[in-house]
């Protein structure tokens, strides 16, 4: 089928709140403006945090909304071997590379790499140490042996390679992008240096999953908040580098709390179900939201 395709991917870790809210009605919205199909994705790939208790308060609060959506729907721990056949496409092209270093190892060797250079630490886009690249926390003989007796370990993608490999890369911004503009935006996956594609307990990443999720569902706008700016970057690597199409991109504002803090699941902020419980109706919300 072709025509414009929007999705809504939320992860049921926890109650929707007015963030999320706000999120789907914008991409049911784009939907229904591009005479579209509008489509509900479950990311379930947490399998610690996610719980079908959250999922299914997820669809009543969406049918709470008044949003509708094809079936069925897309659930990612369905569909593993997809990531899967993704992340050995890449390891075949030596993009991709076992590590074992903890976070804190991680943290403690990018702190004294900067101060042995006389310079900050260097961070991703999130805030997290830029991780220093292959070999650069553990030597290969610590690797080989923590692997060796089944230690967690990550797959990261090697970023130098995989730059190198794909060219200069843009994306079509409909929205904010990282300035807050739209147009076509340059790509700096780069900034976020060599990401997780999996772990051993998890066998594949938010950026790995969505870029396949995206283009085996057709998606053409890509409809998410403004958090996740900087991650199209990444995303847009991926796709170069698998041979997938590219959508076009629409990041919309943040609902913000009263201290001008994005809302959160783990921050316990209020959700949709607490302020219907309330008595808020589906209007209310939208009025919430600024709709």
């Amino acid at each position: 089928m072709s025509g414009p395709v929007v999705r809504f991917a939320p992860s049921p870790n926890g109650p929707l709140h007015l963030g999320h809210a706000f999120s789907a009605l914008v991409a049911s919205e784009t939907a229904r403006r591009l005479g579209g199909r509008f489509l509900l994705r479950i990311e379930d790939i947490d399998a610690i945090r996610c719980r079908p208790e959250f999922e299914a308060a997820i669809l009543d609060d969406l049918a709470f909304l008044g949003i509708a959506f094809e079936t069925p729907v897309r659930r990612q721990s369905d569909h593993l071997a997809d990531y899967r056949a993704a992340l050995d496409e890449l390891s075949a092209a030596d993009l991709v590379y076992r590590c074992s270093a903890s976070r804190q190892e991680i943290g403690r060797a990018v702190e004294a790499l900067a101060a042995a250079e006389g310079r900050p630490v260097r961070r991703d886009p999130d805030g997290a140490p830029l991780y220093p690249g292959r070999g650069k926390v553990l030597g290969a003989a610590e690797e080989e042996r923590r692997f060796a007796a089944g230690e967690p370990h990550a797959l990261r993608l090697d970023m130098a390679r995989a730059t190198a490999l794909a060219g200069p890369l843009f994306w079509l911004e409909l929205g904010m992008g990282p300035d807050r503009t739209g147009g076509e935006i340059a790509a700096d996956p780069a900034a976020w240096g060599d990401v997780v594609l999996a772990r051993k307990e998890t066998p594949t990443s938010y950026h790995l999953s969505v870029v396949v999720d995206d283009a085996l569902q057709g998606v053409t706008h890509v409809v998410r908040g403004h958090d996740l700016v900087q991650a199209t970057s990444v995303h847009r690597l991926l796709q170069r580098l698998l041979g997938l199409p590219a959508p076009v991109y629409r990041h919309h504002r943040l609902i913000l709390d009263d201290e001008g803090r994005k809302l959160s699941k783990s921050a316990g902020d209020t959700g949709l179900a607490e302020l219907r419980a309330a008595g808020a109706s589906a209007a209310d919300i939208r009025r919430m939201v600024g709709l």
